[in-house]
């Protein structure tokens, strides 16, 4: 019968399943082999994370777009709300007579009934203006009438913030 001793010293490792007298290798030749680790992980962690800020950063773009846009289609709307009130109160009730005094009879548009329009000049072609807020949205609509050539012209301009704010904020748009 023959029997099989292995030994294991403290301080060494086996580096293989055969233990033969060379096959030992001590914990100071395995130092380096930890410290390329570590930089292995860093060197993963440092791409991991720079994968991360670029797709936030995309994301944060796609975000500050696509309010634009919404706020760009808001403004379009309250541009649109004023003409079709222009038009409605101009068409029914005509609201922009030229031959009306400077200061015209208020009018309403989307329940805002005191809307005052104020007529500019006293020579063809006669033009009016009035503003309002439709749902905290500015519109601001010109009429002009000429009659000597009769027709009227409609011109609105929608914001994406409300009338007090045109001036001071960084984001207005105008459509």
């Amino acid at each position: 019968m023959k029997y099989n001793f292995q030994f294991f010293f403290p301080g060494t490792t086996a580096r293989r399943a055969g233990y033969g007298a060379g096959n030992f290798q001590s914990r100071a030749a395995a130092q380096p082999q930890r410290g390329f680790t570590i930089l292995l992980a860093a060197l993963i962690a440092s791409l991991v994370l720079a994968l991360g800020i670029s797709v936030f950063s995309i994301a944060q773009k796609q975000l500050i777009l696509s309010s634009t846009g919404r706020n760009s289609q808001l403004a379009f709307y309250a541009a649109d709300t004023g003409a079709e009130c222009a038009l409605f109160w101009d068409m029914r009730n005509m609201a922009f007579d030229p031959g009306a005094e400077t200061q015209l009879t208020p009018i309403g548009c989307d329940g805002d009934l005191g809307i005052n329009v104020a007529k500019a000049g006293s020579a063809y072609p006669y033009s009016y203006t009035f503003d309002f807020d439709p749902n905290g949205y500015c519109v601001q609509v010109t009429v002009e009438k000429n009659t000597v050539h009769p027709r009227t012209r409609i011109h609105a301009d929608g914001f994406s913030v409300p009338c007090a704010d045109i001036d001071t904020s960084s984001r207005a748009l105008q459509r």
